[in-house]
């Protein structure tokens, strides 16, 4: 009776793989020097397939099924093995198993900004992340390319090469887009689709199907954002880039005379004092544009509407802040502001 049982034990009769749910992609059925029994069943279950590998070399591939193990149901195996009858004996060859559900809730993310060109800017550093799924497609392709013969390969094997995959064609994905930074925001829907499209032909090559990509959050390095901060800040109030680049020197003079005053040297002093002198014309000619309807040549007070001088008063705080104004000059203006909202 023991005899009996270890004879059995050598033959193969039922081949099957349950997925255990721990991320497996590929699995390779445990042999153990045993053979497959001539009509064996093999039970690929839904979100299955299986290959036949014999030496090293693909054979057949089955999908979602019941199938009986004869030369019919293995032609490619029949033919290498050079089996010119039906077969009658037992027969080795290596099976395995891949798992072709969706892989869903992969990440993708820049873990350093990446440097794409754009209409407005010309050039931007921009971090993005979202995430995507795919499933396996072409087991053989997925067999010869990646899992090979090791005993599993499991979605975290896989991670890192398919994260580089899609971190790779951002750029390609912003160029062909067409979409302007700015409104990358206001259409992450159609980035996620550009993205897809420029990343799926590498997922293909793989034996993998990129089914969908999408994108939670796209932004600029922090020091970026400060200046893109600023120039939207002045395109609020209406004002061109000319008159940008005097703001910048308006909110630079308090620093500057911080460092002149700290500052050790005549040559140091007589670039500071050049300059501020610089700075100061500007800053003169700017305050002397914004004040002007301020004083005597003011518009009549029936012109002014009390959101204005609100608003008015809010740059003159501002400005007083920043040292610009002094304590007496903001109160006299804000005396005059004051009075016309009477």
């Amino acid at each position: 009776m023991a005899l009996m049982d270890f004879i059995k034990k050598q033959f193969i009769d039922i081949i099957q793989w349950t997925e255990d749910g721990d991320g497996t992609l590929a699995w390779r059925f445990p042999m153990a020097g045993m053979e497959i029994q001539n009509g064996g069943q093999l039970v690929v279950r839904e979100s299955q397939l299986a290959v036949f590998v014999n030496e090293g070399q693909v054979a057949d591939v089955f999908g979602p099924g019941t199938h009986k193990l004869t030369t019919q149901t293995l032609p490619v195996l029949t033919y290498l093995k050079n089996w010119d009858k039906l077969f009658e004996s037992p027969f080795k060859s290596d099976v395995y198993f891949f798992s072709t559900r969706q892989q869903i809730d992969q990440r993708w993310g820049t873990s350093q900004p990446v440097a794409i060109r754009d209409k407005d800017f010309g050039a931007v550093r921009l971090r993005a992340f979202g995430n995507y799924a795919y499933r396996i497609k072409d087991a053989k392709t997925f067999h010869t390319q990646i899992a090979g013969t090791r005993e599993r390969y499991t979605v975290a094997d896989l991670d890192g090469q398919l994260r580089g995959l899609m971190l790779q064609h951002i750029s390609d994905a912003v160029a062909k887009s067409g979409t302007p930074f700015l409104d990358l925001a206001a259409n992450q829907v159609e980035f996620a689709a550009a993205l897809k499209n420029a990343t799926a032909p590498a997922f293909e090559a793989l034996g993998l199907e990129l089914l969908t990509v999408t994108m939670q959050n796209v932004s600029l390095p922090e020091e970026l954002q400060k200046i893109l901060d600023q120039r939207i800040g002045m395109g609020i109030i209406g004002q061109n880039m000319g008159q940008f680049m005097q703001y910048q020197a308006a909110q630079a003079l308090p620093e500057m005379a911080k460092g002149g005053a700290g500052g050790s040297g005549i040559a140091g002093e007589a670039v500071g004092l050049g300059a501020g002198v610089a700075l100061g014309q500007t800053l003169a000619q700017t305050l002397g544009q914004g004040l002007a309807g301020v004083g005597a040549a003011a518009p009549a007070p029936a012109a002014s509407k009390p959101e204005d001088i609100v608003s008015l008063l809010e740059k003159l705080g501002d400005l007083k802040a920043k040292g610009i104004l002094t304590d007496e000059e903001f109160a006299a203006k804000k005396a005059d502001l004051l009075k016309k909202l009477g």
